[in-house]
């Protein structure tokens, strides 16, 4: 059972007020808060041992590249992973699912296929649609049902032996829906194809086995799961990181420069040219740390509780509608009100102190199915309480007697 005043104890920011109120952060999915353990080791690496990794003898340049391959071990621990140079380290998920894309732009030919779907934030659409123009692929969407749920009959019948990758969210970041993404790497493997999966929104809620799942590629941000923006991680087979291309030239992922030729560093560091976010790499390790005390089931136990209360409570307000309403479901409520845009009760309940996502959340074909501008998206993490979702209750039907 979370202990929810410890909890909240950790994150400073959560005694802020806005606008005269106590802040109430609903915009998780966006970006994670984070707790103060996390903030202390970065402020320790720059107070304490600043310096470059897998360069110097000297003390201090050991000591950083001594704990930033720790959390190395920490995410390879974390999620399951076979071999430690599985673990790439980028500046976040889009950067991941970039490399992956520009590295199969040497292995597709003309008229092959790419399989994504039709709830992809726009880092795991814009790449595919780019390595398409580039290599004469197709591209191919799975669609979605009214309840936001992808239509599995058709991803089967898209699949053909003409596929190359299927690309899919492990939870959608504007709908919560939980994708059954065992079942599409299962049925992609089957005609040959490779999987990537944009794990950026699940991973705070969820701790995915990536042996378990049998997956190709995996992506995840840092910032989504406590942690500094500005890094992430990219997991790859070790058979698929040794075909791809480096994605970029420079310091650390050479093995030996000459004027006659190049050669290339082992894994990972074929993939992590130049110098890295240190400070971000190590801290990333410290939030795993952070969430595995909290322990990872009791946070999907307590956000499932919020979800329900949320939920029951949003559906009490006149003229509200709620998308995204799968079987599978996350810590994510995208509502919109009859009469009323987005943008105007994101503005009204912020004056209230309360902060809320608005817009298409960089999923607008999402958007376009549903013949919507966009939501009001309210997402809620673990160190958030009931008490908190009655305000944002209060606010929203404050904001609708206002505009109406």
């Amino acid at each position: 059972m979370i202990d929810i005043e410890k909890i909240r104890s950790d994150f400073p920011i959560l005694k802020r007020e806005i606008n005269g109120y106590p802040l109430v952060y609903f915009d998780n999915a966006a970006t994670s808060q984070t707790p103060k353990k996390v903030i202390d080791t970065i402020v320790d690496y720059y107070s304490n041992y600043n310096a470059n990794i897998h360069r110097g003898v000297h003390t201090l340049s050991q000591e950083a590249t001594d704990k930033y391959e720790e959390a190395r071990k920490k995410i390879q621990q974390h999620f399951n992973i076979r071999k430690t140079h599985e673990v790439i380290f980028t500046s976040g998920t889009t950067h991941g699912i970039n490399l992956v894309a520009s590295g199969f732009s040497s292995l597709l030919n003309e008229g092959d296929e790419l399989l994504v779907s039709a709830m992809e934030h726009h880092s795991n659409i814009v790449p595919w649609q780019m390595l398409a123009e580039k290599t004469g692929a197709i591209l191919k969407v799975i669609p979605m049902n009214e309840k936001g749920e992808l239509e599995m009959d058709a991803f089967e019948r898209l699949l053909s032996l003409r596929t190359r990758m299927v690309f899919c969210n492990h939870i959608s970041n504007a709908l919560g829906t939980v994708n059954p993404i065992k079942q599409i790497i299962e049925k992609a493997h089957k005609v040959g194809a490779a999987v990537l999966i944009d794990g950026a929104q699940a991973c705070p809620h969820l701790k995915p086995d990536l042996q378990e799942l049998g997956v190709d590629f995996y992506t995840v941000s840092a910032h989504k799961m406590c942690g500094p923006t500005g890094v992430g991680v990219l997991y790859g087979k070790e058979e698929w990181l040794k075909k791809l291309p480096p994605y970029q030239g420079g310091g650390e992922m050479i093995a030996e420069v000459t004027w006659e030729k190049t050669t290339y560093a082992d894994l990972p560091h074929k993939f992590e040219a130049g110098t890295p976010n240190i400070a971000g790499g190590i801290a990333f390790g410290a939030a795993i740390d952070y969430l595995n005390e909290v322990g990872m089931d009791e946070i999907a136990a307590w956000e499932k509780e919020l979800l329900d209360y949320g939920t029951e409570k949003l559906q009490q307000i006149k003229g509200l509608k709620i998308y995204g309403t799968a079987t599978e479901k996350t810590s994510v409520i995208s509502f919109n009100i009859d009469g009323l845009h987005p943008y105007d009760i994101g503005t009204i309940i912020d004056k209230l102190g309360i902060a809320v996502r608005t817009g298409h959340h960089c999923a607008q074909p999402i958007m376009e199915y549903y013949k919507i501008p966009g939501t009001v998206r309210a997402s809620f993490a673990f160190y958030n309480t009931k008490e908190e979702i009655d305000r944002l209750v209060e606010a929203v039907e404050r904001a609708r007697k206002m505009l109406l």
